[in-house]
């Protein structure tokens, strides 16, 4: 099984005390192929506290939503595709992908697929899906990028943004509901 994810967040101000809180919504789905047009499993966690927005320090907020939403699961999924960078730049500094990959303790491949490009993202990493002029990013860690490159490519959907992805990001922003 492959397991897509993505999270959403909520900041929450405090009348009384002018705190801001940030809760998130953790969204995965599982599915069988990579041109599934429909999940097989959807999941939503909400999860409270969730840390700040640091720049450069993404990975802090999103990595435990998404280790939370792991948990969930019955069995560990064969791969893991999330909304954003497994590496960054041209450095390939570890991104979100690449502490989710050592969070699992390097055993579950991991594939990014990010929207817009990260300051130096290497051409070898844009992929052009449907009629699009705008390139989607891919990135990954325990299975090379060619294949993971190509697998993006081969999802569902005649748009940029391949049909389950779109689902998986839906699913966090509660504008459609779990299944």
């Amino acid at each position: 099984m492959i397991f897509a994810v993505d999270c959403q967040y909520v900041e929450h101000h405090a009348a009384v005390t002018g705190a801001i809180n940030t809760s998130a919504t953790a969204a995965g789905i599982l599915f069988n192929r990579w041109d599934d047009a429909t999940p097989s499993h959807t999941f939503v966690k909400q999860i409270d506290d969730v840390a700040p927005y640091v720049p450069g320090q993404f990975y802090q907020r999103e990595l435990p939503c998404i280790v939370a939403l792991l948990a969930e699961l019955k069995q560990p999924p064969k791969l893991i595709v999330v909304d954003g960078y497994v590496t960054l730049g041209e450095a390939a500094k570890p991104g979100l992908g690449w502490h989710l990959y050592q969070a699992v303790a390097q055993q579950i491949p991991v594939i990014g697929v990010a929207k817009k490009p990260f300051i130096g993202t290497p051409a070898t990493a844009e992929i052009f899906r449907g009629n699009s002029q705008n390139p989607l990013y891919v990135s990954s860690i325990g299975v090379a990028l060619p294949q993971a490159k190509q697998w993006v490519l081969s999802m569902h959907g005649k748009h940029r943004l391949p049909s389950l992805l779109k689902y998986v990001d839906q699913l966090a922003r509660g504008i459609v509901r779990e299944t």
